[in-house]
Order: C-alpha cells, then sequence, then structure tokens
C-alpha cells in the first residue's frame, strides 16, 4: 500500500500527464482544421457543463457563492480565464506544444516578481537566480539565438508570453478567491463566466454543427474530460496529501511528457540550446516553489480561520 505522500505525488503526476496529452490532442485537432478559438469554447462550455453536474450531483454546497462575489467571479472568468485559454491554445496552434506549455509555466515567475514590485515581498538571492534563470530560459526556447526560428514562431512565442502574462493574473486572483472558497468553486464558476464570453463572441457550437468525424468529436471529450476535468481532480487530491508547492513541482513534469508526446505522435523536436532552456526555466520554476514553501499562509488555511 502506497503511503500518503506517495499517493500525493502519484496523483499529481497523473494529472500532468493528462494536462500534456490534452495538448498533443489540441495540437492534432488544430491539423484538421478547428481553430484554437472553437476549441477553446467547446472546452470551457463543456467543461463549465459536467463540472456543474458533478457538483450539483457530490458537492451541492460547493455551488454556493455570495452575490457579492459574483462581479469578481465575472471578471476572474469572463475576461482572464477566457483569455488564458485562448492565449495557450493559440499558442500550441502556431510553436512546438512543449516550448507554448513551458512559455505558460513563466507564470509563477511573474507572480513573483508582481508580487516583489507591488506587494513589496523581499527580494532574495534565490529570487534573482530564478528571475535570471527563466529569462535565459525563455530566450532560449523561443529560439531567439536564431533570427529565423524567432521569425518563423514570432505569433507562437506572443501568444504563449501572454498566456503566461493572463494565467499569472489568473493565479493571483483565483489565489485571493480561494482564500474564501474551495478551488472547486473557484474553477467552476471561472469556466461557467469564461463560456458565456466565447459563446458570445463565436456562434455557439458552430463547430460541433459541421458535423465533425469520430476521432475528432473523440478527441474533444477527451480534452474536456481527461485534458480538464480529470486533472484538476487528481491534482487537488494531491494536494490533500502534499504541499502545493511540491504539487506544483511536481506538475513541472507536463512540459516534459508533453516534448516526449509531441516527439512520438507529432514528429516535433526542439533544438539542443532550446531544450537547455526548458531545463532552465524548469529550475527557476523549482527554486521559486521551494522558497514558497517556507511561506506559512495558504489559501485553504486561510479559508480555515474565516
Amino acid at each position: 500500500m502506497l503511503n500518503s505522500s506517495a499517493k500525493g505525488y502519484m496523483y499529481v503526476m497523473c494529472a500532468a500527464v493528462m494536462w500534456a496529452s490534452s495538448g498533443i490532442a489540441a495540437k492534432y485537432l488544430f491539423r484538421t482544421g478547428i481553430t484554437p478559438f472553437e476549441l477553446v469554447q467547446i472546452r470551457v462550455t463543456f467543461g463549465a457543463f459536467f463540472l456543474l453536474v458533478g457538483l450539483g450531483l457530490f458537492a451541492r454546497p460547493l455551488l454556493k457563492v455570495s452575490l457579492r462575489d459574483v462581479g469578481y467571479f465575472l471578471l476572474l472568468g469572463g475576461v482572464i480565464m477566457a483569455l488564458v485559454q485562448a492565449t495557450y491554445l493559440f499558442a500550441i496552434s502556431k510553436i512546438e506544444v512543449m516550448a507554448a506549455i513551458l512559455l505558460q509555466y513563466l507564470s509563477p515567475v511573474l507572480v513573483a516578481l508582481f508580487s516583489i514590485l507591488f506587494w513589496g515581498e523581499r527580494f532574495t538571492w534565490s529570487k534573482a537566480v530564478a528571475l535570471a534563470l527563466a529569462s535565459a530560459g525563455c530566450y532560449l526556447v523561443v529560439g531567439g539565438y536564431d533570427i529565423h526560428l524567432l521569425e518563423l514562431n514570432r505569433l507562437g512565442i506572443v501568444g504563449g508570453l501572454a498566456a503566461a502574462v493572463t494565467f499569472a493574473v489568473y493565479a493571483l486572483m483565483g489565489e485571493r478567491a480561494m482564500h474564501r472558497y474551495s478551488p472547486w468553486t473557484v474553477t467552476l464558476y471561472a469556466l461557467v463566466f469564461a463560456s458565456v464570453t466565447w459563446n458570445i463572441f463565436l456562434q455557439p457550437f458552430k463547430y460541433v454543427s459541421t458535423g465533425p468525424g469520430t476521432i475528432e468529436c473523440g478527441l474533444l471529450l477527451y480534452i474536456v474530460l481527461v485534458g480538464t476535468i480529470a486533472p484538476f481532480a487528481l491534482y487537488y487530491l494531491g494536494i490533500n496529501h502534499i504541499r502545493s508547492t511540491r504539487a506544483t513541482i511536481t506538475a513541472m513534469l507536463e512540459p516534459i511528457s508533453a516534448g516526449g508526446m509531441a516527439f512520438i505522435f507529432l514528429g516535433e523536436r526542439l533544438q539542443i540550446l532550446q531544450l537547455l532552456g526548458a531545463a532552465l526555466v524548469i529550475g527557476a520554476i523549482v527554486i521559486l516553489q521551494i522558497h514558497r514553501e517556507q511561506c506559512p499562509a495558504t489559501p485553504e488555511a486561510i479559508r480555515n480561520q474565516t
């Protein structure tokens, strides 16, 4: 029998692999003609629906939110979550899956930088090293050393960096919301309002109405269930057994496994210097998370005090 910590790490690793595999599925779908924005619409709409049904059946109290917080969730989901999903999938459609995921994973670095500049968080040598590693790693991952590679991937790089910025904002706002609500509640209402946004800006279910094939329908369902809801469930289960900082470090398996799967199933490969950049980015995030583990106040602890 696995002990509690081993179960936690296993849950988080499974979640990371699922998130990575959904990126591979998305890349395949882009090659069949679906646009990133159509996929965002389907992902957030059906993700919200299935999560709403699940919580309604098994955890109805988690559906309750204060009326005064509706506007906050509208901003969190209808604007920030909507942009997070769009920029992330747009980046995947334009550049290698691993590179796109790594660019989004710069968000903890941006959160740390924001905290130093605006929240008065102490600037330490570990943070300085992490920021330097992340900057150098980002430069290498996007192919900054090769002007032709940089020009070829320009739109994808912009999308990936935008995904990092929007996800950093989502992380900061979401953490604040989790001082009052369960992560499941925050995720649900973020998805609900994101689906409202994308069904306003895009004709609802336009891609579905064109009659996609069996493979495409299967991959869409896979992205919603296995690439969205299931990994969230496993990740939160993991946090119940190990600290969130350790879970974040373990989740770095996502870009690594995404790179392997992209090579096997899509024929994508990164250059040696890009792989070196990936290692630097991962190292920067590990340093930041190890430092963060020393901070006592977590959203769960704050919720329990109120």
